[in-house]
């Protein structure tokens, strides 16, 4: 095996990836397949001219450069793969090394991403080396006790490891130092915030050959890190680009392509997120993409049982309008279908909100105060403890005009991990919605009013509305509150609180 170490093929990553894996053999899972993409090709070169240039500067007495660069992509051209391929290459060929893999979200990161790697990695010439877990690749028992002992390089930082992050405690994020090399892996960077670019920055410091950021996504917001990696001169400055129109890879059925394009247009928002890998639109004062709500109800829905389940209730304004009921626990606004009905009194809604309280037993009901003011005393007066929300009211965070913007950000922020229904009513009421600014500074973002919604889609946009209330409050999680309760229980009987595992 130690063709794989030598620099004529580790340094050359086509020629690696093209050694390293079963390409076209009988039997094995890539028996019907040559080698990469045509994009995957080309990005193996330019890195390959990477580190040829590097060692020239090296040579003539200059630091090496940080290998950065940032690919836009629509629907499935085979990022998933090129990132298992940096990740093993980067393991094998660099002995001590640290490769780092991070998505936008935990489900991404374990189901997709890094079981790519694992699928990849056991497919390996030199797979034998490896053992892996659902969010690593360390070396084998024997392989590491040989780097151990005959090359003396501590293995406690030689792996690829799947990293979660926290937008509140960015510095758990913060990377290693370490000589032998170091590879950082965003898959859908669209959705990592910029705190954790930013602290992402450290794990480049040391001058060493071997530093590569490579972050890959569907480019689904005209905000954040990863639009600024595009479009801010100074951030962009330091990053190569590229852009991949499915409809140029080669390998792929191109049939959703053709489809999206019929059914949106070759310039709608979706079409260019997930075909032609660009940003939406800019300028637009659309308050939730398309493309957000488009992904929400066609993701694979992965449930939270922990996750507290909330109700959201919009109550009927008027006699043609729908009284619509929702729910959410944590990302799964879909699990529990929409209930919608017209034309009852306020009894007779209020019993049938009571109905569905008593067959899903939510942890809060939320309920809109401007037309539900009848609803809220009814259930309250048999015993249910609601909370009454003003969309009109002031929000907790100052740069809403109001309640209702406020909840709609929140629900938006949770879109890129969420699953919704593929109902076109929803659809229509989350992507119709407008914002301007408002105040006297002009620093306030606030939805345009309901009224002009429901003249945008000839009715009350209450789907929006009830799943908008199921981000009125801060509601714990079931597991958490039932660990405290048991808690509580156990020093009630004189248990002792050492062993609760607190």
């Amino acid at each position: 095996m130690s063709e794989l170490w030598d620099p004529a093929l580790a340094d050359n990553l086509h020629d690696w990836v093209m050694f390293a894996y079963p390409w076209g053999r009988v039997g094995s899972p890539l028996e019907n397949f040559k080698g990469p993409r045509n994009w995957q090709r080309d990005d193996l070169y330019d890195l390959t001219e990477h580190i040829q240039t590097n060692k020239t500067r090296l040579a003539a007495g200059q630091s090496p450069l940080v290998y950065k660069k940032a690919t836009g992509a629509g629907r499935g051209p085979g990022k998933s793969a090129f990132i298992a391929w940096l990740a093993d290459w980067n393991m094998t060929c660099h002995i001590g090394s640290t490769t780092v893999v991070t998505a936008n979200t935990e489900p991404q990161l374990k189901s997709r991403t890094f079981a790519e790697i694992t699928r990849w990695t056991l497919m390996l010439i030199n797979a034998h080396w490896f053992d892996t877990s659902v969010l690593s690749v360390r070396p084998a028992g024997w392989f590491k006790n040989a780097i151990e002992h005959q090359l003396q390089i501590d293995t406690g930082y030689y792996y690829a490891q799947g990293q979660l992050w926290s937008e509140e405690s960015p510095d758990a994020f913060a990377g290693v130092h370490n000589q032998y090399g170091i590879v950082l892996l965003m898959d859908e960077g669209s959705g990592i915030p910029n705190s954790i670019f930013n602290v992402s920055e450290g794990f480049f410091t040391e001058p060493i050959l071997h530093r590569y950021w490579s972050v890959f996504s569907n480019l689904r917001r005209n905000s954040g890190a990863l639009h600024d990696v595009f479009n801010n001169p100074k951030v962009a400055a330091t990053w190569k680009h590229r852009n991949i129109d499915i409809r140029t890879v080669d390998g792929i059925d191109l049939a959703f392509a053709r489809n999206l394009i019929d059914q949106y247009g070759i310039d709608s928002d979706i079409v260019r997120v997930e075909v032609l890998g660009q940003f939406p639109k800019t300028g637009s004062k659309q308050f939730i993409s398309n493309t957000l709500v488009y992904d929400a109800q066609h993701r694979e829905l992965v449930r939270d049982y922990g996750a507290p389940l909330i109700m959201g209730v919009d109550p009927a304004r008027f006699g043609d309008d729908d009284f619509v009921v929702r729910f959410r626990q944590g990302r799964d606004a879909r699990s529990i279908p929409p209930t919608r009905w017209k034309g009852l009194d306020t009894i007779a809604s209020a019993g049938r909100v009571v109905s569905l309280i008593e067959q899903h037993n939510p942890e809060a009901i939320c309920v809109d105060s401007g037309a539900g003011g009848g609803v809220i005393d009814v259930l309250r007066a048999r015993g249910y403890r609601v909370h009454e929300i003003a969309f009109g009211s002031k929000a907790s965070d100052n740069q809403w005009a109001n309640k209702r913007t406020e909840m709609a950000a929140e629900c938006r922020n949770w879109l890129p991990g969420g699953c919704i229904d593929n109902d076109p009513n929803l659809f229509a009421d989350l992507t119709s919605v407008d914002y301007d600014y408002y105040g006297k500074a002009k620093d306030q973002q606030i939805l345009e009013p309901k009224e002009v919604v429901k003249g945008k889609i000839g009715r009350s946009p209450g789907d929006a509305d009830a799943l908008w209330l199921t981000f009125a409050i801060k509601v714990p999680r079931r597991d958490l509150r039932a660990h405290r309760v048991k808690g509580r229980e156990e020093v009630a009987a004189g248990v002792d609180s050492d062993n609760w595992g607190i």
